[in-house]
């Protein structure tokens, strides 16, 4: 049987719906205003539709498949995040190389959301500590304490932040999409930075090999999230399955 994208996210609907009815049910038995708005908090938010992730919008609304789902992502995200090291470009100038696993970071944040995103990189590095080879230098604790090792635990507030971003509607307009990604690479910068600082002490060396090789390239992958982003969302709106972010 086909996938389709539309009745689930019907039947998520419905789901949201039925919750909604229980509370005011609850509500009327209780005549308490604050047991309305707790709940109204807990299972619709400001408006859990408008403010969904595109993962979100995947999710089952049953626990147990919920909960498959999220570990699923997870670690989907993790291997994804590996993946995109491989992709990468040694500089002999500087012990840092250009890699593919900041834009999938900042991607993922985007699409699974704060929480999701931010555990899917978690995930990743335990991988690398573990020694699957799944960092672009490698794998192991000696990296993680290397000169990559800022930037490796920049990805975990990086992905955090772009996806509470993404719950707010940031990745639907093309302006706050960049900002967004703009944000996330200054906290992966601000970690990395201060962690080559932290290895070879406060010079003017550190820019010249953390930092301006790789202004370029993350102009290029911001510029390709702005591109892909909300234009995934006009797609999903056009076909029904995502309620316009007013």
């Amino acid at each position: 049987m086909p996938f389709d994208a539309t009745r689930l996210f019907k039947y998520n609907d419905r789901q949201i719906e039925d919750r909604k009815q229980k509370t005011e049910n609850r509500r009327r038995r209780t005549n308490s205003d604050f047991w309305i708005s707790l709940q109204y908090f807990a299972f619709d938010g400001e408006d859990m539709l408008a403010s969904a992730t595109i993962a979100d919008l995947l999710r089952p609304c049953e626990r147990r498949r919920a909960v498959f789902y999220d570990i699923a992502v997870v670690i989907g995200g993790s291997l994804l995040i590996g993946l995109c090291a491989q992709v990468k470009i040694l500089l002999p100038f500087s012990p840092v190389p250009i890699t593919g696993q900041t834009f999938a970071v900042l991607m993922i944040g985007t699409l699974l959301g704060s929480w999701r995103g931010s555990l899917c990189v978690l995930t990743y590095i335990v991988q690398g500590l573990a020694g699957l080879p799944v960092f672009a230098l490698g794998g192991g604790f000696a990296v993680l304490i290397g000169p990559t090792g800022g930037y490796l635990l920049g990805f975990i507030p990086a992905a955090y932040i772009t996806g509470l971003l993404a719950q707010k509607g940031w990745d639907r307009r093309i302006g706050t999409t960049v900002l967004a990604m703009v944000l996330g690479n200054i906290v992966i910068y601000a970690f990395g930075l201060f962690w080559l600082c932290c290895l070879t002490g406060i010079n003017r060396a550190v820019p010249a090999v953390g930092l301006y090789p790789f202004v370029v390239g993350d102009l290029l992958k911001i510029a390709l999230a702005a591109a892909v982003l909300p234009a995934g969302w006009k797609l999903l709106e056009f076909g029904g399955i995502a309620d316009k972010k007013e």
